[in-house]
C-alpha cells in the first residue's frame, strides 16, 4: 500500500481502536498511562479496554474525554454463572465503565449447554443501563467450527450483544478473516444493529487493513465507524501512529 492509503487505514482504524492492557500481571500504576496513551496526537481512539479492578481509576484517569472505558467480564474462561456474571457487570458500570466485554460460556455451550450461555448473556444485558454497550467474546477460536460460530453468534445476539467480538486473547487462537466474515454475517443478518469487534492477535497495520476492508464490505465503508466496528489490540497503536507520521513501522508487538 502507498502512503495515502496506509494514512487512510491508519487514520480509520485509530477511531474504532480499544486500547487494551489485559496482561495478567498488569499494576494498578499502568492505569494512567494507558488512558494517556488513548489520547494521541492524531486524535482518540474509541475506548480503553482493561479488568474490573481498575474501572474506578480508569474512569477517573480518562476524565472527561470523549474515550469509552470497556472492561471485561467474565474472563479469561467464561465460567461465572449468570448472576456472577451480572454482579462483576454491575459493578464496573457502578465505577465509570460504559462498555462490559463479556466472555460468552464458550466451553459451556460446546458441552450442549446452551441455556447457561444464553443466560449469562442475557443476565448481564438485563442489567445494563440503557447508556452501556455490551461486546459478547465468543473466543471463535475455541469454537472452531463455523457452525459453532455461526450458533453462538445468533444465540449472543437473540440474548442482547450490541457487538460480537472475537476473542479473549487469553488462548492461543485469536482472530482469523474466516472468523471475522462469520460475525459480520451474523451481524448483518441481525433484526437490530449489531456490531463487530476483533481483538487477539491484531498487531500490524495489514491486519488492520484486512479487517476494515471486512467491515466495509459488511456494513458499507461509510458506516464503519466506532459504532459498528471495533479493533482490540494493546500493540497496534504503535503501527498507527507511525504510519500517521510516515516513518517506518515498528517490529510486531506481542501480546493482545
Amino acid at each position: 500500500m502507498n502512503g495515502a492509503q496506509a494514512s487512510d487505514i491508519a487514520r480509520r482504524a485509530l477511531a474504532c481502536l480499544d486500547l487494551t492492557d489485559l496482561a495478567d500481571d498488569m499494576a494498578a500504576a499502568a492505569v494512567a498511562p494507558l488512558a494517556a496513551r488513548a489520547l494521541t496526537r492524531h486524535g482518540a481512539v474509541a475506548a480503553i479496554c482493561t479488568w474490573p479492578r481498575f474501572a474506578a481509576a480508569a474512569r477517573a484517569a480518562l476524565g472527561p474525554s470523549s474515550v469509552k472505558l470497556a472492561i471485561v467480564a467474565n474472563v479469561p474462561a467464561g465460567a461465572a454463572r449468570p448472576a456472577e456474571a451480572r454482579a462483576e457487570a454491575s459493578r464496573a458500570i457502578a465505577d465509570g465503565a460504559d462498555e462490559i466485554d463479556l466472555v460468552f460460556p464458550w466451553r459451556a455451550f460446546l458441552a450442549g449447554d446452551r441455556a447457561r450461555a444464553g443466560d449469562v448473556v442475557a443476565a448481564v444485558a438485563d442489567a445494563l443501563p440503557a447508556r452501556a454497550r455490551l461486546k459478547v467474546i465468543l473466543e471463535t477460536g475455541g469454537l472452531a467450527r463455523p457452525d459453532s460460530i455461526v450458533e453462538a453468534a445468533a444465540l449472543a445476539v437473540a440474548h442482547g450483544a450490541h457487538m460480537l467480538k472475537t476473542s479473549t486473547g487469553k488462548i492461543s487462537a485469536g482472530a482469523t478473516p474466516e472468523a471475522a466474515r462469520l460475525l459480520f454475517a451474523a451481524a448483518t443478518a441481525a433484526p437490530r444493529p449489531v456490531g463487530v469487534k476483533v481483538s487477539g492477535g491484531v498487531r500490524t497495520l495489514a491486519d488492520a487493513a484486512t479487517y476494515l476492508a471486512l467491515a466495509d464490505e459488511a456494513f458499507g465503508r461509510a458506516d464503519v465507524l466506532a459504532a459498528t466496528f471495533r479493533i482490540g489490540a494493546s500493540g497496534l497503536l504503535d503501527h498507527l501512529l507511525a504510519a500517521l507520521d510516515g516513518g517506518p513501522a515498528p517490529a510486531p508487538a506481542k501480546g493482545y
